[in-house]
């Protein structure tokens, strides 16, 4: 006969966390701690529990000396390992994000945490980080460019919660900017957090860090490692020993120690939202550190969202802006010029690319200087909308503005165009810009371009940089770029990027084409990430003093092409803001957008508790190329449509929670059929 079990000498009760996904099950259990288990079970540590007749993984959370369950008590399997790692301040950050977002814990847990290896737990990581490598002191100077630059930095390195929305100038190398603080902060002994939209930015910054410090003293986390670097990364970072962190979405949860400086650049990006549920979005990871832990955060970016911008405008942050003669001095040249154009260029030549005569010589002549020319066009594969037949406006709601497309189901018979957001039908479109009832769908051709400006330019070479073939870098002498927006290649000069020299090279001009198509999509964020892409586009060229020149094939009076003239990323954002507070969307107000069957938004509906004033919009079908997740049987409950509930700013985690009350409520039910729950998502339709 086995021996029976001995209950721990003191505080014998765990409270643990199943990890097992459910709202309804989203609470702590109690289990009795064995007395061979009393040194490794802390509060923090992996554990084995049996719950509901099979073994599953949990977090344990607390020890007491008592409990309320009435019945006797089951033992803790097994302490899966005895190190802790849910540290205080990460549990106190997933219970803040889990309330925002109406999520559960498991699902953040999940992100927050890399699986175990067993292997990375025998890893050395005792060695001070300081003693990893030397370090070379960085040059700060660059900060001093910014109006009140300097004052931040000093802040920063003081320890003071210093926070700042960064407009990062034209040309300005910002990955040695933030790589100068970063060391800087981390030498004088403190933490510093990095987080960026994607890989190309991960390598960027690690190369200017290196130039500063030694390899290993660069803990890189991002989704590329295997499951036993990763983890070992993490331990390293846990330990104290990683204390300067750059990584992609999931790094914004290091358990940085003495965590002094947070940086997350392009807060815009769809990359920096988590594609599983709750669909946490980087940047409020960051912003709930700050304020959980006090460090000091940089929010920084060429442009700026409005999300952004409602933070400085609350007084939450500050704006860390160069002053408007050094951007002058550092911005190419912008000039816009209009479709009609096209009629009017009588070079064959400009013709047959399909370039007003303004773009065709700017190309012209930045090739005669043997300098490389940036051509972007719009990435492949959106989704086919609706504008204007006439001025090619995009065709929007006269309800509540928002876009008009043709019902999904009906996709392959005649329809009556419908708004997507509240779901009226418009059967007497007018367009609000020209008064015209034509209708047409917005449609791309990026290939052709590419083939039309080889043709107009016999003797270049053409390079192509997109989808599955993106170009890193390329030589700095006469060719031409076409690339979609975010796969600009880098100017390369030939210097080797872990040497320490950060010179770099630039285009000599760029052409931002067939810019119709980035505004013309119906979405809520169209007009800001335009202008996202042009700013990222236009600061690979050179100053107008060196001869830099872009040229936007645009309306010039549009205002999102008169703030990119002006460089005027501020003065966007905040016009975005008010835009968005005329129609009441985010971030001017919580939104949650909830998608499923038909039925299981009724139910929905019944269950939840809303806050005073909150709105309910729709149902409407599902924006083209969503879908739901897991399986779902359209032909049995129908086409997945989604509702949109609307609340005024308020608690931040109001909303959040009522409908997190209401999955557990709907869970409890047994209902079973696919419910998405997004809050403030990025993107709405």
């Amino acid at each position: 006969m086995a021996n029976p079990r001995v209950p721990a000498p003191e505080v014998p009760v765990a409270r643990v966390l199943p990890l097992l996904g459910l709202p309804h099950l989203d609470r702590l259990f109690d289990y009795r701690i064995s007395a061979d288990q009393h040194e490794d079970a802390r509060p923090g540590v992996r554990v084995r529990i049996r719950f509901g007749g099979r073994l599953v993984d949990a977090i344990l959370i607390d020890r007491t000396g008592h409990t309320d369950h009435a019945g006797e008590l089951a033992w803790l399997d097994r302490v899966i390992s005895p190190v802790v790692v849910y540290p205080e301040q990460t549990a106190r950050l997933i219970e803040s994000l889990t309330d925002r977002y109406g999520g559960v814990r498991s699902d953040l847990i999940r992100s927050a945490i890399p699986t175990r290896h067993a292997g990375a737990e025998d890893s050395d990581i005792s060695t001070p980080w300081h003693d990893l490598g030397a370090v070379t002191e960085p040059d700060l100077s660059s900060w001093s460019a910014y109006q009140y630059g300097q004052s931040f930095v000093d802040a920063v390195l003081a320890g003071t919660t210093a926070r700042a929305a960064w407009q990062i100038a034209p040309g300005d190398d910002w990955a040695l900017a933030v790589a100068s603080l970063a060391v800087k902060v981390v030498k004088d002994g403190g933490g510093a957090l990095i987080v960026v939209p994607d890989q190309r930015d991960v390598d960027k910054l690690e190369a200017a860090l290196r130039a500063l410090v030694a390899a290993k003293q660069v803990t890189v986390l991002n989704s590329g490692l295997g499951p036993q670097a990763r983890y070992r990364r993490f331990l390293s970072v846990l330990s104290g020993q990683g204390r300067l962190v750059v990584g992609t979405r999931s790094a914004a949860f290091a358990p940085v120690a003495d965590l002094k400086l947070t940086v997350i650049l392009g807060d815009g990006d769809d990359n920096l939202v988590d594609p599983r549920a709750p669909y946490v979005h980087a940047r409020e990871v960051l912003t709930t550190r700050s304020a959980l832990e006090g460090s000091s955060l940089i929010i920084g970016g060429h442009t700026r969202t409005a999300e952004t911008q409602l933070l400085v405008e609350a007084g939450w942050a500050h704006d860390l802006v160069a002053p408007r003669e050094t951007i002058r001095t550092r911005m190419p040249r912008i000039q816009a010029v209009g479709d009609s154009d096209f009629e009017l260029e009588r070079d064959p030549l400009a013709r047959s690319a399909r370039l007003p005569g303004l773009a065709f010589r700017a190309v012209r002549d930045t090739l005669s200087r043997n300098e490389p020319v940036l051509i972007q066009v719009p990435r492949k594969g959106y989704v086919p909308t609706l504008a204007c037949g006439n001025c090619r406006t995009p065709a929007r709601c006269r309800h509540c503005n928002g876009p008009v497309g043709l019902p999904q189901s009906d996709q392959h018979q005649a329809a009556v165009p419908t708004c997507r957001w509240c779901g009226r039908p418009d059967t007497r479109f007018r367009c609000q810009a020209c008064g015209s009832p034509k209708l047409r769908a917005v449609v791309l051709g990026a290939e052709r371009t590419a083939e039309e400006l080889g043709r107009a330019f016999p003797s270049t070479r053409i390079i192509t940089s997109g989808g599955n073939r993106v170009v890193d870098h390329i030589d700095y002498r006469a060719c031409i770029v076409v690339s979609t927006p975010g796969a600009e290649p880098a100017v390369h000069t030939g210097v080797d990027c872990y040497s320490g020299d950060t010179s770099r090279g630039a285009y000599g001009a760029c052409l931002l084409l067939d810019t119709w198509a980035l505004m013309g999509r119906q979405d809520l964020r169209a007009t800001e990430d335009t202008l996202q892409k042009w700013a990222a586009a236009a600061t690979l060229v050179h100053s107008h003093i060196h001869g830099g020149h872009v040229v936007v094939v645009a309306d010039p009076s549009l205002a999102v092409v008169q703030s990119l003239i002006r460089w005027d990323m501020v003065g966007a954002a905040a016009s975005e803001l008010a835009s968005r507070r005329e129609v009441r969307f985010p971030p001017a107000v919580h939104m949650a957008a909830i998608d499923g069957a038909a039925a299981a938004l009724d139910s929905f509906v019944e269950l939840v508790e809303l806050p005073a004033h909150a709105e309910v919009l729709g149902p409407v079908d599902l924006p083209p190329g969503v879908t739901l997740p897991g399986e779902y049987d359209e032909a049995r409950f129908g086409p997945p449509q989604r509702m949109l509930i609307r609340t005024p700013l308020g608690p931040r985690s109001e909303l959040g929670r009522a409908l997190r009350s209401a999955q557990v409520a709907r869970a409890a039910r047994k209902n079973d059929l696919p419910l998405r729950v997004q809050m403030d998502p990025i993107h709405i339709g």
